[in-house]
């Protein structure tokens, strides 16, 4: 049984921390956006599909294609500091969540600066060398990692030999639910035109 909760624990938290990455990047996107003097015309925020902003007016196109790995690492580190500060006992949860988002948005513009894809290409049309992407990718990629150093026990790693908080395991796999209903919800919301 301790394998179950082990694989739940893993693959919830996993589930969670790819959602929650795509909800924070976009929304650093759209922060941007709108401080800028931009508007949006839509999200696609859906749990099957690769999240993307798609700005109307936008003034201010390399502010805002910044935005997203800005704030996608930002807003976990300051979660992570807030549960550090009122609920130490699952800070690692916040940890494996904060290291996830610096891990995927290091990963994806230190690629994309040379793959062009997607902000990749937006930053570099608009001024940002490749050089630069490269470089913040690989300071969020060693942050992330730093961050997931050694945590692999409270995920039943190691020495723990399959054993977590059974309740910390439901708990993950109903946050990632409820993370997943919000975000089918909020796709209805901004409908492609």
């Amino acid at each position: 049984m301790n394998r179950f909760f082990q694989g739940l624990l893993i693959i919830s938290a996993v589930g969670f921390s790819w959602l929650g990455m795509m909800a924070v990047h976009e929304l650093g996107h759209v922060m941007h956006l709108l401080l800028s003097g931009g508007t949006v015309r839509y999200v696609v925020l859906h749990p099957l599909e690769i999240s993307y902003t798609h700005p109307g007016e936008n003034p201010h196109p390399l502010i805002v294609a910044w935005g997203g790995a800005i704030w996608g690492c930002a807003i976990p580190l300051a979660a992570l500091a807030v549960v550090r500060a009122a609920a130490r006992g699952f800070d690692y949860l916040a940890a494996f969540f904060a290291g996830f988002c610096l891990i995927a948005n290091g990963a994806y513009l230190g690629a994309d600066a040379f793959l062009q894809g997607g902000d990749g290409r937006e930053l570099v049309a608009h001024g940002s060398p490749p050089w630069l992407l490269v470089l913040f990718g690989l300071a969020a990629v060693a942050g992330g990692l730093f961050l997931w150093n050694g945590l692999g026990p409270r995920f039943g790693l190691g020495p723990a030999g399959g054993r977590v908080d059974r309740r910390v395991a439901v708990g993950t796999l109903v946050a990632w639910m409820v993370l997943a209903i919000l975000e089918v919800g909020l796709s209805h919301s901004f409908p492609p035109e």
